[in-house]
């Protein structure tokens, strides 16, 4: 019996179709795209700042329209009617200033690269550019994924200029906080979703409420576990973590196992993954921080895809590489949850 967690990207092409169109910003690999797709949804265009993310997004999904610029340029551009006359216009800002983790509120407001070689932007800024876009398409709908950090602490007034805005330019918005492991995704991760509808549009109040079954990371990946040569190379265990691993409880952050032996705190971040429960939240630094529930070695690349919820033939450059997309991806699981409530309910 094949394991319910493998899909390919083939399996996209009998997905029934529903006639609506959408547009993906800071599309990243695709991860939102595909849950789209599985969703019944046309893509019409993406967009993002990351030549390496355009290259792995066209590779894999073959967008008819792929615009590789800041989103503010599409602002001054001229661009096709269709996007017009888009059903969902959607976008992932990136997020790390509102993070929890790192310096947060110090990076409010400053420049920053966001990867090495990309144009400098102010990073808390760009979820209003995102808003800018929203104004000049006017979608019937538009949904923006952020990180659950942006509903905690000071980054609460970040939540009320968003919400202003988009009723200033005409959209009823909501607000939720979403775990993927509630849409079926073999991971917790966190996210804030803003659904915003039309004025002109009479629709009742969205519910996005997930309840479905948790899928641990050993179910997940039940069917990988003989590794290749090449695998066993690429997992093999940090020196600390093979010292460590006879004190580390399952599910436990390694910090635990150095508490145990009496020694200062550290590697907070990383962590024993519980087999019988989803994973951690993948991050985009995967390739130090996860590893194995039974066996001391880090997570394969085909291990990463599944608790993703990617699909199993998606083609990425290196397992390093896999790590850093799926960590900066919306799962397509989740949006695939999230674009069918939409559509079921404001957009049919």
């Amino acid at each position: 019996m094949s394991n319910p967690c493998a899909w390919s990207l083939t399996d996209l092409e009998s997905v029934p179709q529903n006639g609506l169109k959408v547009m993906s910003t800071f599309s990243c690999g695709g991860g939102s795209s595909m849950g789209y797709k599985l969703a019944g949804c046309t893509l019409v265009g993406a967009n993002d700042i990351d030549p390496e993310m355009q290259a792995a997004y066209t590779l894999n999904l073959h967008p008819a329209s792929y615009y590789l610029c800041p989103i503010g340029d599409l602002l001054k551009q001229d661009l096709p009617d269709e996007l017009f006359h888009l059903d969902i216009l959607d976008g992932s800002p990136p997020c790390s200033t509102f993070s929890m983790s790192g310096d947060r509120e110090k990076d409010w407001g400053k420049k920053k690269h966001f990867r090495e070689g990309q144009t400098e932007q102010v990073l808390s800024d760009l979820f209003f550019d995102y808003l800018d876009l929203v104004e000049r398409l006017r979608p019937r709908v538009a949904i923006a994924e952020n990180v659950a950090g942006l509903l905690r602490g000071n980054a609460k007034g970040y939540v009320r200029l968003i919400v202003d805005r988009f009723r200033t330019i005409g959209y009823k918005v909501q607000c939720f906080l979403i775990d993927a492991a509630d849409c079926g995704v073999p991971q917790h991760r966190e996210r804030t979703f803003f659904t915003a509808l039309r004025d002109d549009i009479e629709k009742p109040k969205l519910i996005l409420q997930p309840k479905m079954p948790w899928v641990s990371a050993a179910e997940a990946c039940a069917d990988l576990q003989q590794l290749t040569a090449e695998e066993i190379e690429q997992t093999r265990p940090a020196p600390s973590a093979i010292r460590l691993w006879p004190y580390l409880g399952k599910g436990c952050d390694f910090f635990s196992a150095h508490e145990v032996l009496g020694e200062r705190p550290t590697q907070f971040n990383q962590s024993r993954l519980d087999g019988d429960k989803p994973s951690c939240t993948i991050t985009s630094c995967v390739t130090q921080n996860q590893y194995h529930w039974n066996e001391c070695r880090k997570l394969t690349m085909r291990e990463l895809i599944r608790l993703g919820s990617f699909p199993d033939n998606y083609q990425f450059r290196s397992r390093s590489r896999a790590g850093y997309l799926i960590g900066m991806s919306v799962p397509p699981r989740m949006m695939q949850f999230v674009a069918g409530e939409v559509t079921r309910q404001w957009l049919t």
